[in-house]
C-alpha cells in the first residue's frame, strides 16, 4: 500500500476540469467560503516546532532484514535503520498498530510517525488501490485510528494522493470529490481532539498539481485550516529545494500554512517527468529533523519507507510497500 503516484500535470491546462470537479461539487459539506478562508488559515498556523525526536522501530522490515547482512551490505542497510520512518497505516489493524507504535514511542521518550492510508477508492485503482468501503467505514476506521493514539505523541501525515488525485483526471467524480473533502476534513477534526498529534493533509508534489490557488482551494474543503500544516514529496524524488519552493508558494496561498517534506528518497532528485515507479540511481535525502533551517518547514520527513516498493510498475517487482531489499541498498548507496 505504500506507494506514491508521480503525474507532471501542467493544471494550468486542467482548470475548467478541476473546477468542475472540486470547487463546483454539488452535495460538498465542506464547502469553504472563499472569502473567509484565509482568515481561518492564519489563526491556523502553527508554532515552529522544535527540538522533535522521532521514534526509530526496530520491527520495520528493513530492521528485521539488517541483522541478517553482514559487511558492506549491513552497513549500507544501517544508514536506513538508524532513521525514522512513518509507519502506514490501512485496514483493520490500524488501532491496534497505532497503539503498540505510539506506546514504544512513548516509552522511548519519543514521537511516533504514521501515515493515515484508508480513504475510499483509494489511488484510483492502481497499485495501491484498496481503501474503506465507503464513507462511513472511513468514518468508523478515523475513529478507530483515533482511538489508538490515545492521548500519545504523534506526528501524521493524511492520505497521500487523495487531495491531487481529485484535480488530475484520474476518475474522481465530482460527487466523489466532494465526499472526499468531507472525510478528510472530518479526519483532521477527530484526530486533532488529540492535543499531541500533529496533522498534516497530503498537497502532492512539485510536478503534479502546479496551481498553487487551486490546489489551495481543495486543501481548505479537505480541512487544511484545523490541520498542523500540509505535506509535500510524499514518496516522491523531487529535491529537497524544489519541494520547499513548490511548498512555499502553496503555503503563502494557504495564508502562510506551515509544511514537512518527504525526504526519504530524493537526495538525487527525480528521473525525468514520469518515472516514478521505483526509479533507478535515486539516493536518501536529508535524515528526518525539525531543525530543517527553512521558515515553514517544520521537518524533514522519511515518510516513504526507503527500500519499499512504488509497486510491480508494470516489470514485475514487488508490490507497493514491499520491502525490496537491492533497492534499499541502492538507495543507501547512490552518490556516495
Amino acid at each position: 500500500m505504500v506507494r506514491r503516484l508521480w503525474r507532471g500535470v501542467a493544471v494550468a491546462g486542467l482548470v475548467s476540469l478541476a473546477i468542475g470537479s472540486a470547487a463546483g461539487c454539488e452535495g460538498g459539506a465542506s464547502r469553504a467560503d472563499p472569502d473567509s478562508a484565509p482568515t481561518a488559515d492564519r489563526a491556523a498556523v502553527p508554532e515552529q516546532p522544535v527540538d522533535q525526536t522521532f521514534y526509530v522501530s526496530d520491527q520495520t522490515a528493513a530492521a528485521r532484514q539488517v541483522t541478517k547482512l553482514k559487511g558492506a551490505d549491513a552497513a549500507a542497510l544501517a544508514r536506513i535503520t538508524a532513521q525514522p520512518s512513518a509507519l502506514w497505516l490501512g485496514g483493520p489493524d490500524a488501532r491496534a498498530r497505532a497503539e503498540e507504535l505510539t506506546l514504544r514511542a512513548t516509552a522511548a521518550g519519543r514521537t511516533a510517525l504514521l501515515v493515515a492510508y484508508d480513504i475510499p477508492h483509494r489511488d484510483c485503482g492502481q497499485f495501491s488501490a484498496g481503501g474503506a468501503a465507503d464513507g462511513a467505514a472511513y468514518r468508523a476506521w478515523i475513529g478507530e485510528l483515533a482511538a489508538g493514539l490515545a492521548d500519545r505523541a504523534a506526528w501524521l501525515v493524511l492520505e497521500p494522493d487523495a487531495v491531487a488525485h481529485t484535480l488530475d483526471g484520474c476518475g474522481v467524480t465530482p460527487s466523489a470529490a466532494a465526499e472526499r473533502y468531507e472525510l478528510l476534513s472530518y479526519a483532521v477534526r477527530e484526530l486533532k481532539k488529540h492535543p499531541k498529534v500533529r496533522v498534516y493533509v497530503d498537497a502532492g508534489n512539485a510536478g503534479w498539481v502546479k496551481d498553487p490557488d487551486l490546489l489551495a482551494d481543495v486543501l481548505r474543503k479537505s480541512g487544511v485550516g484545523e490541520a498542523d500544516g500540509f505535506a509535500v514529496n510524499v514518496s516522491n524524488f523531487y529535491t529537497t529545494e524544489q519541494s520547499s519552493a513548490f511548498a512555499a508558494r502553496l503555503s503563502e496561498a494557504l495564508g502562510g500554512k506551515h509544511f514537512v517534506i518527504d525526504t526519504s528518497r530524493n537526495g538525487n532528485g527525480p528521473l525525468g517527468d514520469k518515472e516514478w515507479c521505483n526509479p533507478a540511481g535515486r539516493a536518501l535525502g536529508e535524515a528526518p529533523s525539525t531543525a530543517t533551517g527553512r521558515p515553514g518547514v517544520d521537518a524533514y520527513l522519511w515518510v516513504k519507507s526507503p527500500g519499499e516498493s512504488d509497486g510491480d510498475c508494470g516489470r514485475g517487482e514487488p508490490r507497493a510497500g514491499e520491502f525490496w531489499l537491492p533497492y534499499a541498498l541502492g538507495l543507501a548507496r547512490a552518490g556516495r
